[in-house]
């Protein structure tokens, strides 16, 4: 497939075949990934008109610098290589169609004596697959009937004629109650053990029929024979075995494999349900959740998501079932819409587990909201605040011995981090190791510019720190004439004690209390962007060279000389001609003349 790269002015160019088209930012990153039936007309949409689209869909073709486009043969086609494309490069403003989660298989083993055994990790070579499994309760169910419905080994020996020869294993506790024949002494011919895995398989291909008819026929030859304690295990294995297909839902026997696939969706996120149907039974249901980029429609959503999920479970269904009219023409299965009958009831079940999904993730919402109000509420009371404290801003020092001083204001609203509202303060009238010097200069910095800007100001301010700290806020604050307008506390980190200002005493909140583990997650995330701020600053203050400050000597040239030599002695002790090739006649005598004067000052 040929790839060509364009420029935003050339879209006019493009040919009006089907194709992937990939928009690339300013720093040459992939931001975003799709397909199109005509290359030409869907391109240049996004820079034909800009009324009427959405904020996120203009914010993406700004930053369009280059395009790429790849041709294909089909519609079909070009869905696969953007779905491809999507998940390897995860462009941000794609759907990432990605789940951290890994699903469970069930492993037919290649080896003498196959085992069935549960795995997270699919590596082909060392057996057959199926799955994955939506459920690892459905996994497990699927498991148990085989174990109790076949003898089949569990130990990991090599079962190999040699070993069973020498008589190298012996039997376990499996063996002796009954849930094993002993094939590791000999005890079971190949022949027998195959032809119980063979059964396995056809369960686990959801082939239950043929296993049914198995035990159906060894229960009447063992009847007939006069076998009957034998006739009774084959009979109590094939009401097993109808026990098990019981629990899942038999949609119509004149249904063969097929897929169903349904979305429901809002302006935020979309819900996908995708159910599998084997022989008439439904063997996997799973719903995703998506998180709309750009507004994206329920049909292209739908349309990738049938694409990745097919791929993921291994789908090999000719029918597909949706409850949207999807233009995909493939060779591989043939898209229905059905109206009437079993298969329209399909798409309503399918529904219900979408819409019940959606409701779980809003429900699950409105909870995080719920509690986020309760703690607030939990707060206001223990602490006797007129107001709920929505908006709550908590600060911290940090220093080494006085050096690089900083302060940090982290912002919490609705009890949550507002990330956008945090800030960092560099110590600029203090000097020395002084802790309330430099709150009462950060607070006081903070609050002078919100009334400068008549921003809104909080509902509480939290200070990390005991007494001393406390009421070098307040000084600030009362210089601003804000003290008593806003209520303000300390709090002291050893037995997690809170001070109100000119109040000797501490309160103290029950230490399971979620209002206080409030404070301390405000005071925890302060001390830690205070941290941060300040090894980031002495880090850039170690490599400070004095060099820099030589009238003609830039950050490039110090660069330079410090990758070539590695410390400032070095650098001292480097020869006219080395600084002369590396950095020019000029700079080295700019170079030499600095280290002859320190030397003089010294």
């Amino acid at each position: 497939m040929e790839v060509t790269r364009i420029v935003p002015g050339d879209v006019l160019k493009l040919p009006d075949n089907p194709g992937v088209y990939r928009f690339f930012n300013e720093e040459d990153e992939l931001i975003y990934v799709g397909k199109a039936k005509n290359l030409k007309k869907r391109v240049s949409s996004y820079f034909n008109k800009q009324a009427g689209v959405n904020r996120k869909t203009r914010r993406l073709v700004s930053e369009i610098k280059a395009i790429e486009v790849t041709l294909v043969n089909s519609e079909f086609d070009a869905l696969l290589l953007e779905n491809s494309l999507i998940k390897q490069n995860q462009p941000k403003y794609n759907i990432l169609l990605k789940d951290d989660k890994t699903f469970p298989y069930l492993c037919v083993s290649n080896e003498r004596f196959p085992r069935i055994y549960s795995t997270r990790k699919f590596i082909p070579s060392n057996g057959t697959y199926f799955g994955p499994y939506a459920s690892v309760k459905a996994m497990n169910n699927v498991l148990r009937l085989i174990n109790n419905l076949f003898t089949l080994r569990t130990c990991r020996y090599d079962l190999s004629e040699e070993n069973i020869t020498k008589g190298k294993f012996k039997v376990c506790l499996e063996y002796h109650i009954g849930n094993c024949k002993g094939p590791c002494e000999g005890l079971q011919s190949e022949t027998d053990y195959l032809n119980d895995i063979d059964q396995a398989v056809n369960i686990l291909k959801g082939n239950l029929s043929i296993p049914r008819q198995y035990f159906k026929e060894h229960m009447n030859s063992a009847a007939a024979q006069l076998e009957f304690e034998a006739a009774q295990k084959f009979k109590d294995k094939l009401e097993l075995l109808d026990r098990f297909q019981s629990k899942s839902l038999v949609v119509n026997p004149k249904i063969a494999d097929l897929d169903v696939f349904t979305i429901v969706a809002d302006e935020k996120f979309a819900f996908v349900n995708y159910l599998r149907i084997k022989n008439g039974t439904i063997n996997l249901s799973q719903t995703s959740e998506i998180k709309k980029k750009l507004n994206e429609s329920d049909e292209e959503i739908l349309t990738l998501l049938i694409v990745e999920l097919r791929d993921k479970f291994q789908s090999s269904a000719r029918e597909v079932l949706t409850n949207k009219e999807l233009d995909i023409a493939s060779e591989n299965f043939k898209m229905i819409l059905p109206q009437r009958g079993d298969k329209k009831k399909l798409i309503e079940l399918s529904l219900k587990n979408a819409l019940f999904a959606k409701k779980e993730k809003y429900t699950s919402l409105e909870n995080v909201k719920d509690k986020s109000n309760r703690v607030l509420k939990q707060l206001q009371a223990d602490l006797s605040l007129r107001e709920l404290p929505t908006h709550i801003e908590c600060f911290d020092n940090s220093n080494i011995q006085g050096t690089n001083p900083v302060a940090s204001m982290v912002c919490f609203k609705m009890g949550r981090p507002s990330k956008k509202d945090y800030r960092h303060f560099k110590i600029k009238t203090v000097v020395g190791p002084d802790d309330f010097g430099s709150m009462r200069e950060v607070v006081g910095r903070r609050y002078s510019r919100l009334l400068k800007e008549e921003a809104p100001l909080p509902k509480l301010i939290v200070i990390d720190g005991g007494k001393g700290q406390l009421n070098a806020a307040c000084e600030a604050l009362k210089e601003l004439n804000l003290y008593g307008q806003i209520p303000i506390i300390g709090i002291a980190k050893r037995l997690e004690e809170l001070y109100f200002p000119e109040d000797s005493f501490p309160i103290h909140i029950d230490k399971k209390s979620e209002s206080l583990r409030l404070i301390q997650k405000l005071r925890d995330e302060a001390h830690r962007f205070a941290i941060n701020f300040h090894r980031d600053l002495r880090s850039k203050n170690s490599f400070n060279f004095e060099l820099e400050e030589v009238k003609g000597l830039g950050r490039v040239t110090v660069d330079k000389l410090l990758k070539e030599f590695g410390t400032m002695s070095k650098i001292e002790q480097a020869s006219e001609e080395e600084l002369i090739a590396l950095v020019g006649e000029a700079r080295t005598r700019l170079i030499k003349n600095f280290f002859n004067q320190k030397r003089e000052a010294q």
